[in-house]
């Protein structure tokens, strides 16, 4: 089947907090009429609309799709919401451009929205029961400690130091003090400071973690003879993929990311592109672990396995580097409202592939980024490649 091409128009963004003022729905529309506005575009230019938001608990509202339907703008029109864990942020713009490249719509609007202060004591609890009932929920599990023994793994695996890592969330918050809607950003932010924070669950330290936040994304996605009409800079969707490993995580093997290799395979064969390391010149891998940059790094094929930190320890990941990674500050340093998390990141690309990425922005010539996201039981991985 042959697909329409597919460009990102327009794009906004929220600030990201700790606990916001706002309702989820006040959320949702601030973000849309950001998007909305970047663009010169109205409600009524939109066709349909894609929303991505986690599980219900954590807005504190049953139905939360239906919700959040009338401030994403979709009343009277078609409207889907799909949810994959923290890999949403990435999957929901899929679901986008599938709408538009199918003919189905010219253009659609893609709203990311979490307000997971709502969720009181933590959202942590809204997770337990993911687990399966019989093998793992007896011992009662949490993802802290479920990353803590695949970032141990990882370490052991490929012989990295603690202070390696902690390099990654270091370049991370440092790039996020330049971004005008992140929650930690630090331009001043150590190594030391990393390893000197709270342990949680060794050997994950609190500076290694990205924050519970509060925040929404909306871009509009139009098919290519509305967006050459809209704008004199599309930036094109070229490339997606997704993959789903199995939900039984000890049964993985937890030093290498085989579910982001797949989805990025996926997205590079339909990209058609055959050098990753060559062709991409910007990536946005999720970063809510420190060492889950580097694990994903590799499975998007970017480096080695176990090579990874070599990107951050040569100067190579930062915005002047060869390969800048996580340019926006990624979640380490905007923060984490987990399915506007993944859709900040593909806002970020198309703000630095248009060059309007304002302190963030990337020098030279970059044409090609990638964006990652990951989630569910440790299991999803979905990739988006964006072009100009």
């Amino acid at each position: 089947m042959k697909y329409r091409k597919v460009a990102v128009v327009g794009a906004g963004m929220t600030q990201f907090v700790r606990r916001a003022k706002e309702t989820p729905q006040e959320l949702a529309y601030k973000a849309v009429r950001a998007a909305l506005d970047s663009c010169e575009l109205t409600i009524n230019d939109i066709d349909a609309i894609c929303l991505g938001s986690a599980p219900d608990s954590f807005d504190g509202f049953h139905m939360k799709g239906e919700y959040l339907s009338s401030s994403a703008g979709a009343f009277r029109k078609p409207f889907m919401r799909s949810y994959v864990g923290g890999g949403t942020g990435v999957f929901v713009p899929i679901q986008g451009w599938y709408h538009v490249a199918s003919g189905l719509f010219d253009v659609v609007l893609v709203v990311a929205e979490e307000k997971m202060s709502s969720y009181y004591p933590h959202a942590q609890a809204a997770f337990l029961t993911i687990f399966d009932h019989t093998l793992e929920r007896p011992l009662k599990p949490n993802l802290l400690w479920i990353f803590a023994l695949e970032m141990n793994r990882y370490m052991t695996t490929y012989g990295l130091s603690k202070a390696d890592i902690a390099r990654v969330s270091v370049l991370h918050k440092r790039n996020a003090a330049d971004h005008p809607c992140a929650l930690l950003g630090d331009p001043n932010i150590t190594v030391e400071d990393v390893l000197q924070s709270e342990t949680l669950a060794w050997p994950v330290q609190r500076l290694d973690v990205s924050p519970v936040s509060d925040g929404a994304v909306a871009i509009v996605l139009a098919a290519e003879h509305i967006a050459r009409r809209i704008t004199d800079k599309p930036i094109w969707i070229e490339g997606v993929g997704w993959c789903l490993d199995t939900a039984y995580w000890t049964n993985r093997d937890l030093a290498y990311p085989r579910y982001v290799d797949v989805a990025a395979k996926m997205a590079y064969d339909m990209a058609g592109i055959k050098e990753p390391r060559k062709e991409i010149h910007i990536a946005e891998p999720y970063d809510p672990f420190d060492y889950k940059a580097l694990h994903h790094l590799e499975g998007l094929q970017l480096a080695e396995r176990g090579k990874a930190i070599e990107l951050y320890l040569s100067g190579e990941a930062e915005r002047n580097g060869n390969l800048p990674i996580c340019p926006s500050g990624g979640l380490l340093g905007v923060g984490n409202p987990i399915a506007a998390a993944g859709l900040m990141k593909i806002a970020e690309l198309f703000w630095q592939l248009r060059g309007e990425a304002g302190r963030r922005q990337v020098p030279g010539n970059p044409r090609r980024g990638i964006a990652q996201a990951w989630g569910d039981l440790m299991q999803v991985g979905t990739v988006v490649i964006l072009g100009r």
